[in-house]
């Protein structure tokens, strides 16, 4: 892509750069629809659906709604990390069992039995 197609002016007339990611690209634009939404407020040629989509964000319920979710993305990586840490705990004691075999002149083929 040439660099002129990279490059939009914006309304202040200052270059603009896309991100280089999906993601980083879904930003901006979330970002832009923001500021244009902004300007037709103040303007007064907001829609209806603009102005209750904002209301909406300012309620209480909304702002109660978004700590839930963090909170459950919390407690995902907490479950994950307890999760992994088991494993290693379980492995710990599988090379702790196996050493203890070992220093009482049992061999390998006497562990895999065991287990």
């Amino acid at each position: 892509m040439s660099r002129s197609k990279q490059q939009v002016k914006s309304s202040e007339d200052q270059s603009f750069r896309w991100a280089n990611t999906v993601e980083g690209r879904e930003r901006q634009l979330i970002s832009l629809a923001y500021e244009r939404v902004g300007e037709k407020m103040l303007n007064g040629t907001a829609t209806s659906q603009e102005l209750v989509f904002f209301l909406k964000l300012g309620t209480t319920r909304e702002q109660i709604e978004r700590e839930i979710k963090e909170r459950e993305r919390e407690l995902i990586t907490a479950k994950t990390e307890a999760i992994k840490s088991q494993k290693r705990v379980e492995d710990l004691y599988a090379n702790a069992i196996k050493a203890f075999t070992s220093y009482q002149g049992h061999e390998d083929e006497d562990y895999e039995e065991l287990q």
